[in-house]
């Protein structure tokens, strides 16, 4: 994690850093209650259904309330019915017995909490160098292949290029086509190998096709770094479509397709 933050903290400002870090490395917050607030209530509800119900009810009892409203909602509801009578004759809770819930919340929910959304770093930071501009990448990569160059392989083997979109399938080409800024798109194309040029003008129709080839033909000469800003913009655009289920990102080192 050090590593990833030192690279970080290079190219992005303290607080996009801290919340990239925390996404890696899981909840943050300064007290066990604090982690719990930050997890979801489907994992944590998860996690306590399979608890006494008097447990649950303290540990719900330090939960802020609007999260504890959420996790009660999202356990099973004759459990979630005795919780709340639970809640309700509840006295205050001795120290020694919160010592020990928190205890075993630490070696047992947040260990195997952690262990389950540990993100590899080298995810994360594939991610970042997408975002930067061609000039940065490289000299970023470069740097690593000095220091480090397994890191700065399995980057490169897990980032999403813009040569990339040449692998995926005609119809996810055709979504992207769709939902793209067409001006955009132009300038991203304008600056394309010739065939990611005619993959994206199969995919729509005759007029369109033309329509775009005269917008590209009219800009004249553009600047490079502004055709690699339009052409990372359709990555971006393509990754979101892919999120969100609509399209097929094809990871162009295998025979396999996936969702991304």
């Amino acid at each position: 994690f050090e590593t990833t933050e030192r690279l970080l903290n290079g190219v992005l400002d303290s607080d996009r850093v801290k919340e990239i870090m925390e996404d890696i490395r899981g909840p943050s917050g300064r007290t066990m209650w604090d982690k719990l607030s930050n997890v979801s209530e489907a994992v944590l509800a998860g996690y306590l259904r399979n608890e006494y119900p008097q447990t649950i009810a303290v540990i719900l009892s330090k939960l802020k309330s609007d999260h504890a409203a959420r996790v009660l909602g999202a356990l099973p509801r004759d459990i979630a019915v005795d919780v709340v009578q639970r809640m309700l004759r509840m006295e205050t809770v001795q120290k020694e017995v919160l010592a020990q819930v928190e205890a075993t919340l630490k070696t047992e929910f947040m260990a195997n909490f952690a262990r389950a959304q540990r993100r590899d770093p080298h995810e994360a930071m594939a991610e970042i160098f997408n975002a930067m501009d061609r000039a940065t990448e490289e000299n970023m990569l470069q740097a690593l292949d000095t220091r480090s160059p397994d890191a700065a392989d399995r980057i490169r083997s897990l980032m999403f290029t813009f040569e990339d979109l040449g692998g995926l399938l005609p119809a996810s080409i055709a979504v992207i086509v769709r939902q793209a800024d067409k001006r955009q798109m132009a300038l991203a194309l304008k600056g394309a190998p010739d065939e990611i040029k005619q993959l994206f003008f199969s995919t729509m129709t005759e007029r369109s096709a033309k329509l775009l080839r005269e917008d590209m033909a009219s800009m004249g000469p553009v600047r490079a770094r502004d055709c690699e800003e339009a052409q990372s913009a359709l990555v971006r655009l393509a990754k979101n479509l892919a999120d969100m289920g609509e399209i097929v990102l094809v990871d162009p080192k295998s025979d396999d397709t996936m969702i991304i």
